[in-house]
């Protein structure tokens, strides 16, 4: 790898940790790993997001800043390149079990 593509990749990192945004505190029951058979969800503290889905054969991959949250909805990515989740049932306990519902999946916190 060349001196000129590792700055450029130690730029975008660092680009990258600048836009995260800690989880605001009354949004904080979406903290943690989600999941599903079919999807992966872990959303940390410090605005970190990692996601996983499997669908029709298809693996769909996200990871990056957690942008803003609108409504239950939120936002990961950096700038126009951004990802929408949509959020149809807020984090809440039932029967000792945290879940919720993201782009129509359920899922349970682990």
């Amino acid at each position: 790898m060349s001196i000129r593509t590792r700055l450029a990749a130690a730029a975008i990192a660092l680009a990258l940790l600048g836009c995260t945004k800690p989880v605001p505190p009354e949004r904080s029951a979406y903290v943690g790993e989600w999941g599903s058979p079919a999807m992966s969800l872990l959303i940390t503290r410090d605005g970190s997001v990692k996601y996983k889905r499997i669908q029709g054969g298809v693996t769909t991959s996200v990871s990056g800043p957690l942008q803003k949250f609108e409504g239950d909805d939120f936002y990961v990515g950096v700038a126009m390149l951004s990802t929408k989740f949509k959020v149809s049932k807020a984090p809440v306990q039932e029967n000792g079990a945290w879940k919720m519902i993201v782009d129509g999946e359920q899922l349970t916190r682990r």
